[in-house]
């Protein structure tokens, strides 16, 4: 494995922030049940593995040849989506809509719902994103 390609270095990173929301995830059977400041810390997890979820995807379509003309995680998940690097758009974009929720609310019902969603349908999308990064490496 090359450690000097973008895509890995930036993988690096991102499955550092991904084993953080996973310890937090699989270990709750129900994260909304948790106290408020340990909630905060898991949206906090939440937003830094999405940020480098697309970003790390980012750089793997790059190095793959894809020419990607707009930075931003909607135009880089409908472009993996047409490109077959992901299968869910629909979803992947509610989480883009729920994390840029996330940044500016301190609603705790707001918290719970996406909570829900995390764990029920989020977390398995960056799952199934970070087995992807650990087979394209080998």
């Amino acid at each position: 494995m090359d450690e000097d390609i973008r895509w890995i270095q930036r993988y690096n990173n991102f499955s550092k922030a991904f084993s953080l929301l996973k310890e937090i995830i699989e270990s709750n059977e129900d994260i909304t049940t948790l106290e408020a400041i340990v909630k905060e810390g898991i949206v906090q997890r939440f937003e830094y593995t999405f940020e480098l979820a697309w970003k790390t995807l980012k750089d793997k379509m790059i190095e793959d040849g894809l020419l990607i003309d707009k930075i931003s995680p909607k135009y880089v998940f409908k472009l993996a989506f047409q490109s077959k690097y992901i299968e869910d758009v629909d979803l992947w974009i509610a989480m883009t809509n729920d994390r840029n929720l996330m940044s500016h609310t301190y609603d705790f019902s707001t918290f719970d719902n996406v909570l829900v969603k995390l764990q029920k349908d989020y977390y398995p999308l960056i799952k199934e994103l970070n087995n992807y990064f650990v087979e394209a490496q080998q």
